[in-house]
């Protein structure tokens, strides 16, 4: 079979971890924790969050595209998580 058509194998979402990069008083910010949460709670994902404000090198980055979402340490999205996309990123 083609490698192409080839099905890989699901990934375990337990194994991910999502990261939020934002900052306080960020309504956006807001917003994409309460997906985070909800779809990482529903797959057995992590997550964490972090200040970009405590980071110079996160401020440096992202600091015009916050909040800014990583699957695995790789950027996902920006300013708004779809739910949906996120799920598909964790192999839910």
């Amino acid at each position: 079979m083609s490698p192409l058509l080839r099905r890989s194998a699901r990934k375990n979402p337990a194994d991910s971890i999502v990261t939020l990069i934002g900052k306080p008083g960020c309504h956006l910010c807001d917003d994409a924790e309460a997906v985070i949460e909800r779809v990482c709670g529903e797959l057995g994902a992590r997550w964490e969050k972090k200040d970009i404000e405590q980071d110079a090198e996160l401020h440096r980055k992202y600091w015009e595209q916050i909040p800014v979402v990583l699957v695995d340490g790789e950027q996902h999205d920006f300013w708004r998580v779809n739910p949906d996309r996120l799920r598909k990123a964790l192999g839910g």
